[in-house]
């Protein structure tokens, strides 16, 4: 397959994705399958290439359960597959030498670049400490890594559905996440018991604008 029809295929895949949220129950993802979706969101890009995402895959039923009332009783989770809890590392600088060591390791940039990146990474999250900069830009990379997910899910014939909805607290204290992650969003992953309600689109040039307001 040529780029071309490659670039091609990709676009019928996103135009193809729609939210789902009636799922088959019952229906299980392989933990290689599973792997094999996660992998492909991490190629997405991140600032500094830090990855700030993190994933906790709740594929257990009594689990799923757990998450049911967190999430409003929305039905589609204990039903889907698996929700994947996406989180963002508010301290994704801690990351930059292990990152930056490897790159130097494998020759893919000099030392004084590497010691310039992990300085500047850390500087930043430094300075930030009193602003909403972590956060951001946890919120940021991580969803680009969920987005990379639910394409992927629909490209291996499985549906998807972000929830944006939940009690953040509860699911912090009920699954025992770390103090430096905050949970981002919600998806499900499972196979369509029913097609996605239908979704209109706005028309581009209502929401382009070229060069300035």
């Amino acid at each position: 397959m040529s780029i071309r029809e490659q670039l091609a295929s990709a676009i019928a895949v996103m135009n193809n994705r729609h939210s789902v949220k009636h799922y088959k129950p019952g229906l299980e993802i392989t933990r290689e399958e599973m792997t094999e979706l996660l992998e492909a969101a991490t190629t997405a890009p991140s600032a500094w290439n830090l990855q700030h995402w993190r994933f906790l895959v709740i594929n257990n039923q009594k689990k799923k359960e757990e998450l049911l009332p967190i999430a409003y009783y929305q039905q589609q989770i204990v039903d889907s597959s698996a929700v994947i809890v996406l989180l963002g590392d508010c301290e994704a600088g801690k990351e930059a030498s292990k990152i930056y060591d490897a790159a130097l390791e494998k020759g893919q940039l000099a030392k004084e670049v590497r010691d310039s990146l992990v300085s500047q990474i850390e500087r930043a999250y430094e300075f930030g400490k009193e602003t909403s900069f972590a956060r951001d830009a946890a919120f940021l990379n991580a969803s680009l890594a969920g987005m990379q997910f639910m394409i992927a899910a629909k490209e291996k014939g499985y549906d998807t559905c972000p929830i944006g909805g939940f009690k953040r607290d509860e699911l912090i204290e009920t699954f025992h996440i770390p103090s430096r992650f905050v949970p981002v969003m919600l998806i499900t992953v499972g196979t369509a018991l029913k097609e996605a309600y239908p979704s209109e689109r706005k028309p581009i040039d209502q929401v382009t604008t070229y060069n300035s307001f």
